[in-house]
C-alpha cells in the first residue's frame, strides 16, 4: 500500500502572531522569517493565513512596512529590506501584494493592500527584511495555531502512554500501551509495522531520552483479555520528529474486527526517565547518562526543562550562536540533559544573554548524537554577539507536582496564600506553609512547580488574601529551599514534626509568580582592570565612616591616619528580560544627609576579601545609594536616573557603573597581612529582588598583597568556569596612591 503523504496532526512552529480587530471581525495572521542563508533576524517574510504558509510581495513595500514586521515578530525595528527574493523563492500563495503601511500599526494584517490572496506577483519579488538584532524586552510570543486539525477524513485529537494497572501509581509513567484519541475515542496501534524510531519519538514527546526493552510475553497476555479499538493506519516515523503529529502516516489497516492485527499486538512503548525524574538506578538508566562532569547546561529558563544553552570548553563556560539552531540540535541538548524532544528551538537571546565567550556557531546535528558537541558546528562564532544566544524549550515528563500545591485567594492565578496537600491521620488533607524564614528561594520553588515562571515576591503575612478556611492548619513548616528543587516537598523541611510559633492563617506563606525576571551579571573584566591602592586620610573618610564603609579598627583612629583601600569600579549588567527594580516603594527609601542620597536597598552588593580557606579577613559593606542606567546598548533607552529623586533600577540591556573614586567603592584592608587571598563581590546578596540566575551573582579573583601593591587575577563570574583555576599570569595592575 502506498504512503499517505500527510500528517497525524498539523504543528506549526510559530514565531509571532497578531490579533487584528477590523469591521468584517478579527483578522488573524502569524508570521516568520525563513529563506537561504540568513540571521535569525533577517529573512523572507511569510505570512501564515487561512491555515496556509504564503509570502508578500515587494509591489510598494517599504521602510514603513519593515518596521510594522520587524515589531510583530518582536524586535525594535527594521534596518532594511530586499526586493526580488533576496532570500530565495518561497512557496504556496502570495498572500498580500500593494501593502502600504505607515509605520505605526501593531500588525501587517491592518496595513492597507490589495486583499489577501489578491495578486499579480510571481515568487521572484517575494520581499525580505533585515530587523534589529535587538528584541523588544518583555514581548510575549503565543501560538494560536492547534494540534487539532484534520488531515483528510481523519482526526486524531490526543495521544497517550496507558499504564497496566499494577504501574499506574507510578510517577512518572513510563511504560504502558500507545493510544491515540480519534474521534473522540481511544484507540490503540497495530505493531506490526512499529519500529524503534516510533518508539524513539513517542517516548521523547513525554520527556524521557530513551527507550528499553520490555516484557512482551507479559503484555500480549494482557492485550488478549482485553477488548481491542485499532486505529485504522501505521505510522512511520524518522525518530528525529519532536511530536508523534510530525511522523508520518504509514499503510492503512484493514479494521475486521477481531481479527485485525492478527500477527501482532497493541503497540508497547518503556522509556528511560532522565536523572532528576528516574525513581530508581536502575541498569537502563545509568546507560542513558554520561557519567563524567556535563559538557551542556541550561540557564535563564522560567520552567523547568527550558533555558540558554550553554556548552562547556577549555574549563570556561560559553554560549551558542543561534544561526542555523533548529529543532534537531535542540533536541540533542535535551536528551543529553536527561529531558525528552526539543518543543521549540528559540533564537534572539529569548532566555536572557549570557556572558563570556560564544563557543559554538551553525550547529548541524543529525538528531542521534549523545551531545551537542558531537555535532558539526563552526568554531568561528565572528559576528555572534550575545543577542543571538540560541536556548531550548524540552519536553519533562508529568510529574503531577502542580496536583500538590495551590495557591489560593490571589488577584490573580499566579499570586496567594501558598497550600500543599499533605497527608495527617491517613487521609490528605490542604493547609498551610509556615512563613517563619520563609524567603524568594522558596518562593521560586514553588512558582517553578506550578509552572508559573519565577518568583516576584515571597509573603510572609498573607492576612489580605482569604485562602479556603478549611485549609488553615499549618502542614508544613521550616522550609528551606536551595532554589533548584522541582518541588517544595524537595526542601528541607520538618516533616511531620511541625513547629510554627506564629501559626498559619494570617501568617501563612504566600507567593506571586511571573515569567520574566531580572539577571544582574557583575563584569569581571572591568573589576580585575580597575583595582589598585589608595592611602587615603581620615578626615576625608568622614561620610564613608558614617555609612559603616570602614572596618572597625577605624573607630578609635585618629583623624590624621591613613586607610589603605582597595579600589575598583564595578559595572553592573542587567542580562535578563525584566527590569531589576528595588522591593521597597520611594516611600520607604532613607535618606542620607552626608551623601544627600537615598538608599532604595538596604545592602546591594558586599565586598570581601577573603583567606584561601574562606575565612574573611576584610570587608566592606556596600548599600545601594542609587541604581540607575549608566549606559545602555544601542537601541534601549534609559528608563532610571536617581536625580531630583527619580525612579531606581536598572533597565534590560542596560548597565549600572559605580566608579572607582567614589565613596565605599573599596575594601578596607588597612590591618591585612601580605598573603594570597580571594577578592570576592556579590550581588544582591540577600535576594531581596528576584532574579532568574543567582550564580552568576558572585564574582571572586585571586590576590597577591605584598604590603605596596596588590595584583589581581583570573576574575571570573560564579558558574562561568568548570573549575577554579590558580594560574598566577604575573602582574597585571597596580600601583599604589596616596592622597
Amino acid at each position: 500500500m502506498a504512503m499517505l503523504p500527510c500528517s497525524l496532526l498539523t504543528v506549526v512552529v510559530v514565531l509571532a502572531v497578531s490579533s487584528v480587530q477590523s469591521d468584517p471581525g478579527p483578522v488573524r495572521i502569524q508570521l516568520r522569517l525563513a529563506g537561504e542563508k540568513r540571521k535569525h533576524y533577517e529573512g523572507r517574510v511569510e505570512v501564515y493565513y487561512n491555515n496556509e504558509w504564503g509570502t508578500v510581495c515587494d509591489d510598494d513595500f517599504d521602510m514603513s512596512a519593515a518596521h510594522v514586521v520587524c515589531r510583530e515578530l518582536g524586535y525594535v525595528g527594521a534596518v532594511s529590506w530586499s526586493p526580488s527574493a533576496k532570500y530565495g523563492k518561497g512557496e504556496g500563495r502570495i498572500w498580500l501584494d500593494n501593502v502600504h503601511c505607515t509605520g505605526r500599526e501593531t500588525s501587517l494584517a491592518n496595513c492597507p493592500s490589495n486583499g489577501f490572496g489578491v495578486s499579480d506577483c510571481r515568487h521572484s519579488e517575494d520581499v525580505g527584511v533585515v530587523c534589529t538584532q535587538k528584541r523588544i524586552p518583555g514581548f510575549q510570543f503565543i501560538s494560536t495555531s492547534s494540534n487539532d486539525v484534520e488531515t483528510l477524513d481523519v482526526r486524531v485529537e490526543d495521544v497517550r502512554i496507558r499504564a497496566t494497572y499494577s504501574q499506574r501509581k507510578r510517577v512518572p509513567i513510563t511504560e504502558g500501551f500507545v493510544e491515540l484519541k480519534d474521534a473522540g475515542k481511544w484507540r490503540q496501534i497495530c505493531d506490526e509495522d512499529w519500529n524503534m524510531m516510533n518508539s524513539r519519538v513517542v517516548c521523547g514527546m513525554y520527556g524521557f531520552p530513551g527507550m528499553k526493552g520490555f516484557n512482551t510475553r507479559a503484555y500480549k497476555l494482557l492485550s488478549q483479555r482485553r477488548k481491542k479499538n485499532y486505529w485504522g493506519f501505521s505510522v512511520n516515523c524518522t525518530g528525529n520528529e519532536a511530536h508523534l503529529s510530525s511522523c508520518r502516516m504509514g499503510k492503512v489497516l484493514k479494521l475486521v474486527g477481531n481479527s485485525t492485527c492478527v500477527r501482532g499486538m497493541p503497540v508497547v512503548v518503556s522509556c528511560i526517565p532522565g536523572r532528576a525524574f528516574a525513581p530508581t538506578q536502575s541498569s537502563g538508566f545509568r546507560k542513558a547518562y554520561r557519567p563524567e562532569q556535563p559538557l551542556v547546561r541550561l540557564r535563564g529558563g522560567a520552567n523547568i526543562g527550558e533555558g540558554r544553552v550553554e556548552v562547556l570548553k577549555n574549563g570556561v563556560w560559553g554560549t551558542v550562536c543561534d544561526d542555523n539552531w533548529d529543532l534537531k540540535a535542540a533536541t540533542v541538548v535535551c536528551r543529553e540533559l536527561g529531558f525528552g524532544t526539543a518543543k521549540e528551538a528559540l533564537t534572539g537571546g529569548r532566555m536572557g544573554q549570557g556572558m563570556g565567550p560564544v563557543h559554538m556557531n551553525e550547529v548541524e546535528c543529525s538528531g542521534f548524537e549523545k551531545s551537542l558537541t558531537e555535532c558539526f558546528f563552526n568554531k568561528d562564532s565572528l559576528g555572534c554577539s550575545h543577542e543571538e544566544d540560541a536556548a531550548v524549550r524540552c519536553h519533562v515528563p508529568a510529574m503531577g507536582f502542580h496536583n500538590r500545591l495551590r495557591l489560593s485567594g490571589g488577584r490573580n492565578p499566579s499570586e496567594g496564600r501558598v497550600e500543599v496537600l499533605a497527608e495527617r491521620n491517613g487521609s490528605l488533607v490542604w493547609g498551610t506553609v509556615c512563613s517563619e524564614s520563609w524567603g524568594i528561594m522558596e518562593a521560586m520553588v514553588v512558582c517553578r512547580q506550578l509552572g508559573l515562571g519565577f518568583a516576584n515576591n515571597a509573603f510572609q503575612e498573607t492576612w489580605y488574601w482569604p485562602g479556603d478556611v478549611s485549609a488553615d492548619s499549618v502542614v508544613m513548616s521550616g522550609v528551606r529551599c536551595s532554589g533548584t528543587e522541582m518541588s517544595l516537598a524537595q526542601c528541607l523541611h520538618h516533616g511531620k514534626h511541625i513547629s510554627c510559633p506564629k501559626g498559619g492563617g494570617r501568617f501563612a506563606a504566600g507567593v506571586s509568580c511571573t515569567q520574566t525576571a531580572p539577571d544582574l551579571v557583575l563584569n569581571a573584566e572591568v573589576v580585575e582592570h580597575t583595582t589598585y591602592l589608595e592611602d587615603r586620610p581620615m578626615y576625608a573618610l568622614q561620610c564613608a565612616h558614617e555609612e559603616n564603609c570602614l572596618s572597625s579598627t577605624a573607630n578609635p583612629a585618629d583623624q590624621g591616619s591613613y586607610r589603605r583601600l582597595l579600589r575598583f569600579s564595578s559595572q553592573i549588567h542587567n542580562n535578563g528580560l525584566s527590569d531589576f527594580r528595588p522591593r521597597a516603594g520611594r516611600h520607604s527609601w532613607i535618606w542620607h544627609e552626608c551623601h544627600r542620597h537615598y538608599h532604595s536597598m538596604e545592602v546591594f552588593t558586599h565586598y570581601d576579601l577573603l583567606s584561601l580557606n574562606g575565612t574573611k579577613v576584610a570587608e566592606g559593606h556596600k548599600a545601594s545609594f542609587c541604581l540607575e542606567d549608566t549606559q545602555c546598548d544601542e537601541g534601549i533607552e534609559k528608563r532610571y536616573a536617581c536625580a531630583n529623586f527619580g525612579q531606581q533600577g536598572i533597565t534590560v540591556g542596560c548597565w549600572d557603573t559605580y566608579r572607582h573614586d567614589i565613596d565605599c567603592q573599596w575594601i578596607d584592608i588597612t590591618d591585612v597581612k601580605p598573603g594570597d587571598y580571594v577578592f570576592q563581590v556579590v550581588i544582591n546578596p540577600n535576594y531581596e529582588v528576584a532574579e532568574s540566575d543567582y550564580t552568576n551573582n558572585i564574582m571572586k579573583c585571586k590576590c597577591r598583597y605584598d604590603g605596596h601593591r596588590i595584583w589581581t587575577y583570573n576574575c571570573h563570574i560564579g558558574g562561568s568556569r568548570g573549575s577554579d583555576l590558580d594560574d598566577f599570569p604575573g602582574i597585571l595592575t597596580n600601583q599604589l596612591q596616596r592622597r
